[in-house]
Formats: structure tokens, C-alpha cells, sequence
């Protein structure tokens, strides 16, 4: 049905004759709606400084669209009826401005049959999500926004996608570094690559989010590909030296790069060994020239690199990953749906909203255990998009005032503690760039946050909870425990579960 919808829409569409029988099509189609007719209204009568009308508008959903011609441009500025000139999303806004608030729109469409440019209008000053006809058969899911206020948004759909092909790419590149090392079995070697793999994939998450210059890690690797052990032990070095203490001698190509800090770059004592043929060619041509790392999900980022371990490690350890709706089946009731509510009751009053978002600067949240971050990435990304929204409803300067150095949380195991606070960096960069398009991000986002006290390797049942954070500063606990079956518990988990239920 899919196959047809776009067989029969291809290169064709009349804004005045094919609109009303294009969506009913697609919310049939598409997103199996029974009943398209009853969810979608068309020519939408709206009083701007004379009648106008919306081209169509989903009440329950809140979507309202914008229909082009096949043959318009969706980022084209036109002249309008009243001598203004807009672009279609333009246009669309206007619109928007002029609803009722009980209607203002969630999401606007933009469509020229060809391709839909979804706007976000929770975040008004992003780009949109752009969705192609042609590309239907494998992206249809992302428009089930338009009839489910629950449906994954087109964003998290994309995120999702590329998080699960760079794990694949994670565990390629992991597999391929293991067979470079002397003593691939040795707990000293493991923990390297470990380490050397986050590495790895920050740096190709810099270059490619604008937080290093484009291409920068490729270029330089690239260049120094005969010696690329000895190139990944200075790069390291060089980017924990703030630059007044670096060798004012360096390679240009090594002076370049930006001061990382963080703790990320911190540890010198890894092993890293000799990195020819396929592991270098995984690193150069499929990681950096094959792929875009700046739209990975930091809440998924966890399952990326759980994916580099074995599976009888992550059974040993109870690891798995929580998706993004369960997490938010934990944070919503517990707080997020209260901090919302609160917004909505005082996003007209200023002085209040103000001291809202001060408030929201000063609650901690604790994992004890943690994995790889995900309760802690997903609640700070959503604490951020809160904060946005007061941002916009105070019209103040676009920058983030809740911080990474909020969160905590306990780990048994030391890969998943840099993995976890990757997360949490690689989320700061995302949301940085979120809140004001045009950041520079080497100025807005580094040196990272060093919070090496925040999140830190410990077992959560032998240790006390209040040297890392004293309770009454703790304003939500939460998480998902892992389960390891008694089948699977060594020793030390024995112990540590009698140690725990002893009173029971």
C-alpha cells in the first residue's frame, strides 16, 4: 500500500485540486487511520487582518499544514496577498500566531508533495525534520505523529536509526581492535580498549557536531596513518593540555585542536597498540567518511557501546538497556509531569517563571545504579527542553542554565562510568546547540564539565551512598536496578545479595 501511495504521488501534486485527496490518502495509507476524514479539517477559516485560510489541521494531534505545489520550493520566501514577503514555514507561523492557545499547533507541516518539513514548535528555532516521499517505505513510521500524540517524533525515529547502525559500527571497530592487542583476554587490555573506543567515538562526535572543525580527527589521522599509535598517544595528551602548557613546538595539525579537558583524555597509562590495515581502515573510512555521528541519541548511547561487549559480560553484570519510554514511565510520574504543570501554570507570569528556573538549577537527581547513563542523559536532556521552553516564554538570552554537575550516580563497572558520562557530555553539546542554532560550540561546550566526583565506579550495596552526595541535597532517586538471575551470579554477587537481604 505504501509502494503505491508513493507510485501514485510521484512527481504530481496540485496545491488547489490534489491537497484534500493527498492527505486523506496518506493518514489511510501511511499512518492506517480508518477514519481520515473525521481527523483532518481543510480550509481552516482564520482572522489575520482579513479572512484567511489554513490549508488543513488535525485537531487532536495539533498539526497544522501548509500544502505547496509540487514544483515550490519549501525554504523559498513568496510574496504574499497583503505584499509581505514568507516562506512557506513563514507563512504557516503567521497562522500559528493567530489561534486560539487551546490550538496552537505542535507541529507544522510543510508539504510540496515531494517532501514534508516537519517543524517541531517545541523548539521553534530548530531545523525541521525532513521526511521525503520516495523515502516512505522505510520511513512511514515517522508521520504517525500526525494521528498518535503518543507516537515516537520524527527526530526520535531518526535518532534510533542512527544510534542502532553506529552500535554496529561500534562493535565492528571493537572486534577489530581487539585482534591488535598482545593479550586481547587480560583485564588490562580490555579496560584499554574500552577506553580507546570512547575515545574514538567522541572524537568522531566532535568533528562532525561542530565542536571541532569539520573532518578535523579524520584529517589528522589520516595524515599520520603510518604512525597512527603514536599519533592517537599525542592527540590524547594534546587535547588534556590547555594550550598555554603545550609544547610550543607542536605539529600545527596538533595545535589546532581544541582543549577537551573533562577527565575524557585525562588517563595516560592506556594501552594502545599498533593500528594498521582494517582497524584503521573501519576508523578513516566507514566511521568518519561513511558516517554521521552528530545525530546519535545520548540516552541511546549507552546500548551503542553495551553492544562492544560480550554477551556473557553483560548478563554477568545484570546490563541491559532501557528504552527511552520506559525511562520516561520512571521520570514522568515521578517528576517531569509536576515540572510541566508547573511551566503551564506560570509560563504567563515572568517574575515567577523566573524563579522557576532558578529552582530547576538546584534539584540533584541520583542513579545508584547507573549502567551507562540513561536514566540520568534522558532526564537531563528533558530537564534542558523544559528549561528552553521558559527561555522562549521569557524572550531572555538563549543559554542553558541546568547543568550536567546535577546528575549522579554509582557503577560497578568502569567502561559503563566513561560511557555514562560521555552520554552526559555528547547530551550538553546537543542541547547547547538546541537552545541557540548559531553557538559556536568550542566556546559554549569546552572545556567539558569535569564531574569525575559525580559519577563514579562503586557497588552500590557495599557502598556508602552519602560520600558521594549527602542525602538531604538529593531531590529525586531513581532508576533500574539490574536483575541477575541466580544462575548467573558469581561469588561476589552472592555475597553482596545476602549482604543486602540479610534481614529478610
Amino acid at each position: 500500500m505504501i509502494r503505491e501511495f508513493i507510485e501514485r504521488w510521484k512527481n504530481c501534486g496540485d496545491e488547489k485540486s490534489d491537497t484534500q485527496k493527498f492527505w486523506l490518502e496518506l493518514l489511510h495509507d501511511i499512518c492506517e487511520s480508518e477514519n481520515p476524514g473525521e481527523l483532518i479539517e481543510f480550509e481552516k477559516r482564520i482572522q489575520l487582518n482579513h479572512v484567511s485560510f489554513i490549508d488543513a489541521y488535525i485537531p487532536e494531534t495539533r498539526v497544522l499544514i501548509e500544502q505547496k505545489g509540487m514544483n515550490i520550493n519549501l525554504d523559498t520566501p513568496a510574496t504574499q496577498s497583503d505584499g509581505s514577503t514568507l516562506t512557506p514555514f513563514g507563512q504557516a507561523k503567521r497562522y500559528s500566531d493567530w489561534l486560539p492557545d487551546s490550538e496552537h499547533p505542535r507541529w507544522i507541516v510543510i508539504c510540496n508533495f515531494q517532501e514534508f518539513h516537519v517543524h517541531d514548535m517545541e523548539f521553534p528555532k530548530a531545523p525541521p525534520e525532513i521526511i521525503r516521499l520516495e523515502d516512505l517505505e522505510s520511513d512511514a513510521r515517522k508521520l504517525l505523529f500526525l494521528v498518535n500524540p503518543k507516537a515516537a517524533t520524527p527526530k526520535e525515529i531518526r535518532e534510533l536509526q542512527i544510534s542502532e547502525q553506529a552500535g554496529e559500527l561500534v562493535g565492528k571497530l571493537y572486534d577489530s581492535l581487539l585482534t591488535c592487542y598482545t593479550d586481547p583476554n587480560s583485564p588490562e587490555s580490555q579496560r584499554s580498549l574500552n577506553i580507546l573506543c570512547v575515545r574514538i567515538v567522541f572524537l568522531l562526535y566532535a568533528e562532525d557536531s561542530g565542536l571541532f572543525k569539520k573532518g578535523q580527527f579524520h584529517d589528522y589521522i589520516l595524515a599520520h596513518k603510518d604512525s597512527s599509535r603514536r599519533a592517537l598517544m599525542d592527540l590524547f595528551t594534546v587535547l588534556s593540555q590547555e594550550t598555554n602548557d603545550r609544547d610550543k613546538y607542536l605539529d600545527d595539525d596538533l595545535m589546532a585542536f581544541p582543549y577537551v579537558n573533562g577527565g575524557l583524555f585525562e588517563e595516560v597509562d592506556i594501552e594502545i597498540p599498533q593500528i594498521k590495515g582494517q582497524p584503521l581502515d573501519i576508523i578513516i573510512h566507514e566511521m568518519s567518511e561513511g558516517f554521521d555521528w552528530s545525530g546519535i541519541s545520548p540516552t541511546i548511547f549507552g546500548a551503542i557501546f553495551e553492544s562492544t561487549l560480550r554477551e556473557g559480560t553483560r548478563r554477568e553484570n545484570g546490563m541491559h538497556y532501557t528504552t527511552i519510554e520506559n525511562i520516561h514511565r520512571v521520570i514522568d510520574p515521578l517528576f517531569m509531569n509536576e515540572l510541566t504543570a508547573t511551566f503551564n501554570k506560570l509560563r504567563n507570569n515572568h517574575t515567577k517563571l523566573k524563579a522557576f528556573r532558578k529552582e530547576l538549577t538546584t534539584l540533584k537527581f541520583f542513579d545508584p545504579a547507573c549502567g551507562s547513563g540513561n536514566f540520568l542523559t534522558e532526564t537531563y536532556l528533558s530537564l534542558c527542553r523544559l528549561e528552553i521552553k521558559i527561555v522562549n516564554a521569557l524572550g531572555e538570552l538563549p543559554l542553558l542554565s541546568v547543568s550536567i554537575e546535577q546528575f549522579y550516580g554509582l557503577e560497578i563497572n568502569n567502561f559503563a562510568v566513561a560511557v555514562a558520562k560521555t552520554a552526559l557530555w555528547i547530551a550538553n553539546i546537543q542541547m547547547s546547540k538546541e537552545i541557540n542554532p548559531k553557538a559556536v560550540l568550542e566556546k559554549e561546550c569546552l572545556p567539558l564539565k569535569k564531574f569525575d566526583h559525580n559519577i563514579i565506579e562503586a557497588n552500590a550495596i557495599t557502598y556508602d551512598w552519602s560520600e558521594l552526595v549527602k542525602p538531604a541535597q538529593v531531590s529525586y532517586i531513581m532508576g533500574n536496578p539490574p536483575f541477575v538471575g541466580h544462575q548467573w551470579r558469581n561469588k561476589q554477587q552472592n555475597d553482596d545479595m545476602k549482604l543486602a537481604f540479610h534481614d529478610l
